[in-house]
This record gives structure tokens, C-alpha cells and sequence, in this order.
């Protein structure tokens, strides 16, 4: 834990999160005691169920980034989210860096080029919980200016216990939350699928729709490759014909279509 944060002051912190479970100060305090522990500018708290839209339990945003952060991330990006993609229920509960969840090719992917890079991070860190029913929460720790040290990393995993074992308590029953929702959306693939038979005219093949998978998420054309059991070059001529087929020329052009048609589902 941080030198600066002394025994006292973890065990007062401590207590008023115990102490706000099941009270609309929870979320508050919690971020305030893992805050404490280790600084960062923004939090943002996402539940996920299924395929359903995401629901965004607590935030700490202004206006102007809660736009990118919160209302353009429900309508559709987080379906290529690595948090979103590694969290769906069942899931093992851990603390995780972004950039260790993410695939190979992440960095030079639409989704973050075009999506991502507007949330002006250094470095974003999650703990996931599987809070049971179907239903996992992400809780984000968020920095601009600087990475996470390895100690800070350190001093985060000493809390994550309290953390986990308070925020499966206090999200029993998030569940219910999701009523308002449809009992049972599309899984992602199948979104993906009707994205494109949309603005694509059914001009895809089935293993082309897979690729088109594979490219949006990040995964280089090696990687894809060995997930679908084709050669990397195989996979580089499938782009090229997904290209062809939809009228776009590159994959910034090809995430917008996607973003675009999911909007129309």
C-alpha cells in the first residue's frame, strides 16, 4: 500500500465503504478508498449481462468526456472493447492492465485510432468481478498524464481482495438492473454478422465475416491466422476481398461502416 496512506487512514476509508453497502454512497466511497491507495484523474464503473448495452453504474467524468466515455461507448464501440470482451460472465475476477488484455495489434486497431485515442488516456487499469447471475462489473482506474508504476500495481492487488469481496456484496443483485433490456440480446457474433449484411449486401462469406472479426478487434494477420486455422497470407487476401466487396479502402473506413450499422440494429 502507498507510503502515504497510513494504517488509520485505510482502516477509516475502509469502514465507510463497509458501511455505505446497499446505499447510493457506495460507489462513492469505494473509488474514494482505491483513490487513496493509488491516485488517477477518472473512474467509470460498467456492468455487463450478455450482449446487452452496458449499464454505467458510476462515473466521475466531466460533460465533454463523459460523452466519449460513457454515451458513444454504449452505442456500439464496446462491443471491441478488450475490458467488455474478457469480462462476460462466467469470468475469473482479477486486476488487469488494458494493454495486457488486449490483442496483438491493438494499438494500430480502428478501435482505438478512431475510438479510444479521443479518451486522451495514459493508461486505464480494471478490476473484474464476476458478481454472479450472468452479470460482471468493471471497475476502471483511469490517468491522462502518466502509466501506473509497478508498484502501484502492486499496491492496487494488496487492496483487490477488499474490493472484490465489498462490490460482490453490494451487486448481488444487479441482474434486475437489466430488466428494462431484452431478456436475451444477440450474442456478439451474430451482431457483427447483421452489421455488415447490412451495408454489405450479404457480399460476405461466412469466413470473411470472420476476419472482418478478427481485424476490428485488433488481432494482426498473423494472429487471426492461428485462430482460424488459415495461413496469415490467406487471411491478407480475405482483407483485400472484404475491402473489394464493401467499397471501403482501408480499416479506419471499415471500423466507421461497422460502427455505423450497429447503430441501425
Amino acid at each position: 500500500m502507498a507510503e502515504k496512506l497510513q494504517l488509520q487512514d485505510w482502516v477509516a476509508v475502509s469502514a465507510k465503504v463497509v458501511s455505505d453497502l446497499g446505499t447510493p454512497a457506495f460507489c462513492p466511497s469505494l473509488i474514494d478508498a482505491i483513490r487513496r491507495t493509488v491516485p488517477f484523474e477518472f473512474s467509470v464503473i460498467f456492468a455487463y449481462h450478455k450482449d446487452l448495452r452496458p449499464l454505467d453504474i458510476f462515473d466521475n467524468f466531466p460533460s465533454q468526456k463523459r460523452r466519449v466515455m460513457v454515451d458513444d461507448y454504449q452505442e456500439g464501440p464496446y462491443l471491441l472493447d478488450p475490458f467488455y470482451l474478457h469480462s462476460q460472465a462466467p469470468t475469473r475476477s482479477r486486476l488487469v492492465r488494458l494493454k495486457d488484455l488486449a490483442p496483438d495489434r491493438f494499438y494500430q486497431a480502428e478501435y482505438f485510432r478512431n475510438y479510444y485515442v479521443q479518451t486522451g488516456l495514459a493508461e486505464e487499469i480494471g478490476f473484474i468481478f464476476d458478481v454472479g447471475e450472468g452479470v460482471s462489473v468493471v471497475i476502471s482506474a483511469m490517468r491522462e498524464l502518466k502509466a501506473f508504476s509497478a508498484r502501484e500495481f502492486r499496491d492496487l492487488q494488496a487492496i483487490f481482495p477488499f474490493v472484490e469481496a465489498v462490490s460482490k456484496r453490494h451487486w448481488a443483485g444487479l441482474l434486475k438492473e437489466f430488466s428494462a433490456a431484452a431478456s436475451a440480446g444477440p450474442r456478439l457474433p451474430q451482431l457483427i454478422d447483421d452489421a455488415f449484411q447490412r451495408f454489405g449486401r450479404n457480399v460476405l462469406t461466412p469466413r470473411e465475416a470472420e476476419v472482418v472479426e478478427y481485424v476490428l478487434k485488433g488481432h494482426s494477420a498473423e494472429a487471426t491466422g492461428k485462430a482460424l486455422g488459415i495461413a496469415s497470407g490467406t487471411v491478407r487476401i480475405h482483407r483485400r476481398n472484404i475491402y473489394g466487396k464493401l467499397g471501403v479502402s482501408s480499416q479506419g473506413e471499415l471500423f466507421s461502416s461497422f460502427i455505423a450499422s450497429l447503430e441501425d440494429l
